[in-house]
């Protein structure tokens, strides 16, 4: 059923301008899945969907870039497509981000528990790392910067 709904949303999704949870579930239902807000909300951060601008101006969901990498998890697709650089100062590792899409890619971060990470701070297309050690910083800028360049194809 799961694979089935997923399936589903990915279509709506394709097909039409789907801006909010609610209007994800309508649509859902006029399809025959009697599913909760709660539910949707889960199969979006399952999906890995992101927000992108349309040429409208208005805001809607999409499927995430593809991951290059190896491992096609959730971090990498939102690097691949809303990540722009990555750069440290002492213990603070910074991300700068698509316009609106910090707090989404914060959040990937936050659900990797990656080591050494105190907590983390997303303003609109700004997210800050506050790392226990500046040697930590450094590693994971290392790491974010090579899954960066991996992302756009600047690395085999």
């Amino acid at each position: 059923m799961k694979t089935a709904r997923h399936e589903a949303i990915l279509s709506v999704i394709d097909e039409y301008e789907i801006d909010t949870q609610e209007a994800l579930l309508e649509k859902l239902s006029e399809k025959g899945f009697a599913v909760t807000q709660a539910t949707v909300s889960r199969d979006i951060k399952d999906l890995a969907l992101t927000k992108i601008i349309t040429p409208s101006g208005k805001y809607k969901y999409a499927r995430p870039k593809t991951y290059v990498g190896t491992s096609g998890d959730a971090l990498g697709s939102y690097f691949a497509a809303e990540v722009h650089t990555v750069d440290s100062a002492v213990n603070t590792v910074v991300v700068k981000c698509s316009t609106g899409m910090a707090q989404a890619v914060c959040a990937k971060l936050d659900e990797a528990r990656l080591y050494g990470v105190v907590g983390t701070l997303a303003g609109d297309d700004t997210i800050f790392v506050v790392m226990k050690t500046q040697e930590d910083a450094q590693h994971l800028c290392t790491k974010l910067s090579a899954l960066l360049q991996i992302n756009n194809g600047e690395v085999d």
